[in-house]
């Protein structure tokens, strides 16, 4: 992780984040304009009620170039469990560790607060992100075919239980 630097918050990220995950997901899975919107308005919402105590997210950015972004969202993490979001590391920067610090900045958080448990929602096919999220012992709990964001696809859910949990 030659010159990664990896912060928080800044202006444009809402943005660049969204904008990743848009072109991204749009150019290798087709998906539309509705998947773009729900990540702008999510991410935006989250931001704006943004708590340090109970949220996080972690940007990443080489040589001040935006690598990559995860998020903790931690309102419902005592009865639902944590919510692992928007992880993403621009194709350009993958398999250089910067994936695999930002998981492991996420669960780190998760277990400094003491929150019983993570969980995020994926889709079948994103063996890279799998492969990370089993790497620290994240299990496949859920999965189902839905239909969104002009595809179908096998959502899945994934869990770790941390300590306590």
């Amino acid at each position: 992780m030659q010159d990664v630097e990896i912060g928080g918050y800044s202006p444009g990220v809402v943005g660049k984040i969204t904008e990743i995950h848009a072109v991204y997901y749009h150019e290798n899975w087709g998906f539309d304009a509705s998947f773009e919107t729900q990540v702008g308005r999510e991410l935006s919402e989250f931001v704006s009620k943004f708590d340090k105590d109970r949220d996080g997210l972690w940007v990443a950015a080489q040589k001040g170039t935006f690598a990559g972004a995860i998020a903790i969202d931690g309102e419902n993490a005592f009865t639902d469990g944590a919510r692992l979001r928007w992880f993403i590391v621009v194709p350009e920067f993958q398999k250089c560790g910067i994936g695999k610090e930002l998981i492991l900045r996420a669960v780190e958080f998760c277990k400094r607060k003491g929150f019983p448990k993570v969980y995020l929602w994926t889709f079948e096919g994103l063996t890279k992100a799998r492969n990370l999220y089993e790497a620290v012992n994240f299990q496949l709990c859920e999965e189902h075919e839905i239909a969104q964001w002009g595809q179908t696809i096998k959502e899945q859910k994934f869990e770790l239980t941390l300590a306590g949990g």
